[in-house]
């Protein structure tokens, strides 16, 4: 059965959620090597070798929101927080861009003092890496009122990420508390209609059952998003969820194959955010075609689910993360490659 509905996949035919529901309950190895090398096939029949890469530039770890399973939720009394200032991040996405980086994904949490004065300080930011860098920009301020999204094509941004982590309407409301599921799902829509391209990611291991994922995984897929990611929960210090018990990385990796299959054109992460540089293989193997949370040391920057991992070593350095590359038989792609990728895939709303 396995076989079928990989090879139906792969041709284009036909799946739905039974079917994804089978590949996601694979466990056999055998079968689980079938499908990840499926999904590399896939993926170099699309993009060959090369690998996208971003630059993470986690620029506050302010939040007004208290979501559950977060370290940086608005109740987590215990950390140290930080904002960086404009000439700070400027200077960082610099030299993202000089060690050839493709993009500068500048993140924050949902801080009020960005909001404030009509957004004027989160334009002002993406203005400045914008005009003052030149490299390409994610955006990732959080859940935005719809008319701010051409107002962030305008500045500069090239793509809007906004994870619903799940797609389960129950789970949703208990993990993002007081946040209204709709109205995250539309930020995607949002920003593809104003021209941005748009990211979406799930969460697993947040209690969902395994057709939750499934679920999930279709429902990414069919708004149309041009980048796609999974990531596995880490348990936090100082939240709701903290004694929850951690997965390891197999249910993340069968969910990136079964995304790539499905999904050929799409850009699908590697994040070094759950296990460091020690998952970028795996990751690579199943399918992903982007190297995310690449974080220059020294520069006292945070991650999200692992907040120091890897950091401060130089293991998520660009340095380290293309040797890796290199030893793997993969080449980073070029800006002018991925300039392509955004101008075929660029939504054309807001033209």
């Amino acid at each position: 059965m396995i076989d079928e509905i990989i090879d139906r996949a792969v041709k284009g035919g036909e799946v739905g959620v039974d079917d994804v529901y089978e590949l996601m309950s694979i466990s056999d190895p055998k079968e689980l090597e079938t499908l990840y090398e499926a999904a590399r096939k896939v993926r170099d029949a699309r993009f060959g070798r090369k690998v996208f890469t971003y630059g993470f530039v986690y620029f506050s770890t302010y939040c007004k929101n208290n979501c559950a399973f977060c370290y940086f939720r608005r109740s987590n009394g215990e950390i140290e927080r930080y904002r960086k200032d404009r000439e700070e991040i400027v200077q960082l996405a610099g030299s993202l861009k000089d060690a050839g980086i493709n993009l500068a994904d500048l993140t924050m949490g949902e801080d009020p003092r960005m909001y404030a004065d009509d957004y004027r300080l989160l334009l002002d930011l993406i203005s400045a890496v914008h005009d003052e860098v030149g490299i390409n920009i994610m955006a990732s301020p959080g859940a935005l009122p719809r008319e701010m999204f051409p107002r962030l094509r305008e500045a500069g941004a090239d793509w809007h990420a906004c994870y619903q982590e799940t797609y389960n309407r129950e789970l949703f409301s208990k993990l993002r508390l007081d946040q209204d599921f709709d109205a995250r799902k539309n930020q995607k829509l949002w920003a593809m209609e104003a021209g941005l391209l748009a990211e979406d990611g799930m969460m697993i291991g947040l209690g969902e059952t395994v057709r939750d994922r499934a679920e999930t995984i279709l429902e990414m897929g069919s708004t149309g998003c041009q980048q796609i990611r999974a990531m596995t929960f880490v348990p936090q210090e100082g939240t709701p969820m903290q004694m929850l018990r951690p997965f390891d990385s197999t249910e993340e990796l069968k969910a990136i194959a079964v995304m790539r299959i499905l999904y050929p054109d799409r850009l699908i992460p590697a994040t070094l955010d759950v296990e460091g540089i020690a998952g970028l293989k795996t990751r690579i193997s199943a399918g992903a075609n982007v190297i995310t949370s690449i974080v220059p040391p020294n520069r006292n920057l945070a991650g999200v689910a692992q907040h120091e991992l890897d950091i401060e070593n130089g293991n998520r350095s660009v340095e380290h993360v293309f040797s890796m590359l290199d030893e793997m038989g993969y080449r980073r792609a070029t800006s002018s490659e991925y300039r392509a990728f955004l101008d075929e895939h660029r939504p054309r709303g807001g033209a």
